[in-house]
C-alpha cells in the first residue's frame, strides 16, 4: 500500500491536481488500485454545480489515469518519467460520484509499445460502476 506521500515520489501532480489518495495494489508494469475520498471541500465543486455538486466526468478519468501512472512509473525503467495522456475511447460515465464517494480506481496496462501505451480503466463506488474506459498514454 502506498501512502500520498509515497504516491508524489513517483507522480509529478500536486494539489490540488493530485486525485488519488492511496493505492492499494500495485503490480509495476502490470496494474494499480488506488482510492480517492471525494470530499465537498474540492475545488471543482465551486462551479460544478454548487447546487448539485457532481465530480466532472473527465476528473475521474484523470484519477484513473494517475493510477496507471503509478503502476507504470514504478517500474525501475522508467523512473523519473511522465505519463501524458494520448487519448481517452469509450468512456462511459454510469453513475454520478457526489461528495462523500469512495471512488476505486482500478487501471490495468493492457498494451505498451516504444514510448504509448494503452491501459483499460474502472472507478466504482461501493461496488458499482462509475465509470470505465481505455486510455492511452504517452511516455515523456
Amino acid at each position: 500500500m502506498l501512502n500520498t506521500k509515497e504516491i508524489m515520489e513517483i507522480l509529478p501532480h500536486r494539489a490540488p491536481f493530485l486525485l488519488v489518495d492511496r493505492i492499494d495494489e500495485l503490480e509495476p508494469g502490470k496494474r494499480a488500485v488506488g482510492c480517492k475520498a471525494v470530499s465537498y471541500n474540492e475545488p471543482f465543486f465551486q462551479g460544478h454545480f454548487p447546487q448539485e455538486p457532481v465530480m466532472p466526468g473527465v476528473l475521474i478519468c484523470e484519477a484513473l489515469a494517475q493510477v496507471g501512472a503509478v503502476a507504470l512509473l514504478s517500474q525501475e525503467e522508467y523512473k523519473g518519467k511522465i505519463a501524458l495522456f494520448g487519448g481517452i475511447r469509450q468512456a462511459r460515465f454510469r453513475r454520478k460520484v457526489v461528495p462523500g464517494d469512495v471512488l476505486r480506481l482500478e487501471t490495468e496496462l493492457i498494451k505498451i509499445k516504444g514510448p504509448v501505451g494503452i491501459g483499460k480503466a474502472a472507478a466504482y463506488c461501493n461496488g458499482e460502476l462509475c465509470t470505465e474506459a481505455e486510455l492511452t498514454f504517452m511516455i515523456q
